[in-house]
């Protein structure tokens, strides 16, 4: 009986399979991210529920019936129609924040010197975004500028009294220049500051250790408004008769030391989930303190602690709010200064400027928050311990 050969030998690759509608495309992520489990499922539909109920009258509030243009508040008692509602109620008072824009943005400085402030702003933007981004080079030409030159040319540019520049005085500056210089110059000194008083904790030596312990125990157990108290009001106090200390730079030295001593918490939890190996290694290479310190231990702990930095960062921009109790206005206390003004006194005035600032704020601390995730994925190595 002949036999015949059923082998068979495929010369070609078959084609891929298309997945099932189900596992593909907005499906798969709407039964992934929505409707998992049926936890997920009701919370889900509770959400949508309350988008629902909530986001048609927000809309019509904000857009629909808003007064974007007016000279007063008289517009803000309109709606669309003309006249006022049977219940008083009308939409938002945008009016007030386009009137009020430019002292928002600039507090009382001088009109015909804002440009300075504006030339200051797009040097900051010209110089940090190339600063963010990894594959534009000479990033250290860079560093050197943004953190070297321009706080010295910004700080010409903002008071003035040289070059020809009018001298404009701190009491003059607010909204969001006041909270953009606080939170700047805090964040610029708090981290390095913060990493010398982490290092000075875990330090060996018993008067360096005692130190750095006392001043971050002493300023994480006080609130920032203390600090602030105590620099634009008792620091006066122990200053030789005649001598005067801007109130604004004392407020961006209380600011920045206490934003350090959080700071220094967060980079000593770094240190010490760097495993012990890494110390003995680098000291078996024969390497002295500051070489194991700067190219071995210091850059895995920052990397490990971006959350908890990038926290501190957004903490402290929206902290500076708090400078409204020493008398300065930032963009949410010329805000609510403005609030006062009887040409714009309406119902809606409050909420609408107070929305407009939390829009403010929420544009600032969503871009550090999406930043520093950007820089998590990208520094990560895939290392699991």
């Amino acid at each position: 009986m002949q036999e015949h050969d059923i082998s068979f030998v495929r010369a070609e690759m078959v084609a891929n399979s298309t997945p099932p509608a189900a596992e593909r495309g907005i499906v798969r992520w709407l039964r992934t991210n929505m409707f998992a489990t049926p936890l997920d499922t009701v919370l889900t539909l509770l959400g949508l529920l309350l988008i629902a109920y909530t986001l048609p009258p927000f809309i019509r509030w904000a857009f629909i019936d808003a007064a974007w243009t007016g000279p007063d508040r008289s517009v803000c008692a309109t709606i669309v129609q003309g006249g006022l509602q049977p219940d008083g109620w009308s939409g938002a008072c945008w009016a007030f924040v386009n009137a009020k824009f430019a002292q928002f943005m600039y507090g009382r400085y001088t009109f015909g010197e804002r440009w300075r402030v504006d030339l200051t702003a797009i040097l900051f933007v010209a110089l940090l975004v190339p600063l963010l981004i990894p594959r534009v080079p000479y990033k250290f030409l860079n560093a050197v500028l943004f953190f070297g030159v321009f706080p010295i040319v910004s700080f010409f540019l903002l008071v003035g009294g040289w070059f020809g520049l009018a001298y404009v005085p701190t009491s003059e500056w607010g909204g969001l220049l006041v909270t953009m210089v606080l939170s700047f110059v805090g964040i610029s000194i708090s981290l390095p500051l913060g990493i010398a008083l982490a290092l000075g904790r875990r330090s060996k030596m018993p008067v360096i250790k005692v130190l750095c312990v006392v001043f971050i125990e002493m300023v994480r157990g006080v609130p920032l408004v203390t600090v602030l108290f105590m620099a634009s009001v008792m620091l006066p106090l122990f200053m030789p008769a005649g001598m005067t200390f801007d109130r604004f730079a004392r407020a961006l030295v209380g600011v920045s030391l206490f934003a350090s001593a959080y700071m220094a918490e967060v980079v000593r939890g770094g240190l010490q989930a760097i495993p012990k190996g890494q110390y003995e290694g680098a000291d078996s290479l024969g390497l002295s303190y500051w070489q194991k310190t700067g190219l071995i231990v210091l850059p895995q702990a920052l990397k490990l602690v971006i959350p908890g930095i990038v926290n501190t960062f957004i903490g402290l921009f929206k902290d500076t709010s708090l400078v409204y109790i020493i008398g300065m206005f930032d963009l949410l206390g010329i805000v609510r200064q403005n609030f006062q003004d009887s040409n714009w006194a309406s119902a809606q005035t409050p909420m609408s400027g107070l929305l407009f600032a939390g829009f403010i704020f929420w544009i600032f601390c969503f871009g550090m928050s999406r930043y520093s995730i950007y820089m998590e994925r990208r520094l990560d190595t895939g290392h699991k311990r």
